[in-house]
């Protein structure tokens, strides 16, 4: 099939052309998907997209005049899709369900202990000859109560960590897994709020966890506790979140994604003045860390999103149907 992948990067072509061999006509777009760039797949009988590419109602109608048949996501959210408006157009929505569980389960940690442990501080003292230890103290995670919101693939894995790191672990699902009974204390959302040192989220987002983490969520947190996002930026309600560090109620937050990243992340803009004020406002606290969208960002992670993307295309091809098809039930 000829596909329009948006939003490619290196590291994409990369991978999805050492999985393709060839089977396949792909066709990178370096720009996003947004009701502007949708012209960019006529041709293409599939779309590739990625995180921040937005397939909104306008978009999806644009596509199935375009003939599009099949939106493939190289991840494993589908909040960017309109799966109402895909479906009655008629168009399947495929994702990757499980890439690397432990590359952004992973990355948690190491946002976790780099922010616990002053490490980008330290490391810019160094490099300017200061050597000196003041403001740099942290505290042991061994004994702390680790929180985790969204018990699936990444929370289960986030899981065993924290066990490694001598923490109680809570968790916080819908769905109970019975491989994580012994290792985590299964306790309402409330709960695990008023316990938990450290929270980590790693649920999907949808209408039901938009803002999750609100004004009356932090109010709840221990002072001086610390708030870990790998999911997806809108669990978080960022003004809430500023409120509170402001207040000095929150000992640290550390962020892979944000609310407002479409149009901000993936980007090289160094040159350029960052015009969202939440995101700027972010920054300037010494105890806020963030990343660029990269939890994800591991050879392992990178073969099996392509790997999974190529054979979900495959699929499509041979009986109309790909191999992790994602329907409206599910969002």
């Amino acid at each position: 099939m000829r596909v329009a992948v948006f939003s490619s990067k290196s590291f994409d072509r990369q991978f999805l052309d050492g999985a393709n061999h060839g089977r396949h006509e792909l066709h990178y777009l370096d720009c996003r998907l947004t009701t502007a760039t949708a012209a960019l797949a006529r041709g293409s009988a599939a779309v590739c997209l990625f995180a921040n590419d937005d397939a909104n109602a306008d978009v999806t109608m644009a596509f199935a005049q375009m003939g599009v048949e099949l939106i493939a996501l190289r991840a494993a959210g589908f909040d960017n899709v309109d799966l109402k408006a895909a479906r009655a157009h008629g168009i399947a929505v495929a994702r990757v369900p499980a890439y690397s569980p432990n590359a952004v389960a992973e990355h948690a940690f190491a946002l976790l202990l780099s922010l616990n442990r002053k490490v980008p501080v330290a490391y810019e003292r160094i490099r300017h000859g200061n050597f000196s230890l003041d403001g740099l103290i942290g505290f042991d995670l061994a004994g702390k109560t680790f929180g985790i919101v969204g018990v699936g693939n990444v929370g289960s894995v986030a899981a065993t960590i924290a066990r490694g790191f001598g923490c109680t672990v809570l968790g916080c699902d819908p769905v109970q897994r019975d491989d994580c009974r012994g290792v985590l204390d299964y306790v309402s959302f409330e709960e695990l709020l008023d316990r938990s040192d450290i929270v980590s989220l790693h649920c999907p987002l949808n209408e039901g966890t938009r803002h999750l983490i609100d004004r009356a969520a932090l109010a709840r947190l221990k002072r001086g506790a610390f708030l870990i996002n790998t999911s997806r930026g809108a669990v978080i309600e960022t003004q809430a979140v500023l409120e509170a560090l402001g207040e000095g109620r929150l000992g640290g937050v550390a962020l892979d994604v944000y609310e407002g990243e479409k149009g901000l992340f993936f980007e090289d803009r160094s040159g350029q003045p960052i015009a969202d004020d939440q995101f700027a406002r972010l920054l300037a606290y010494s105890n806020v860390l963030i990343t660029g969208h990269q939890a994800f960002l591991t050879v392992e992670a990178l073969r099996n999103i392509a790997e999974t993307t190529i054979a979900n295309l495959d699929s499509f091809e041979s009986s109309g149907k790909a191999l992790y098809e994602v329907c409206v039930e599910q969002g």
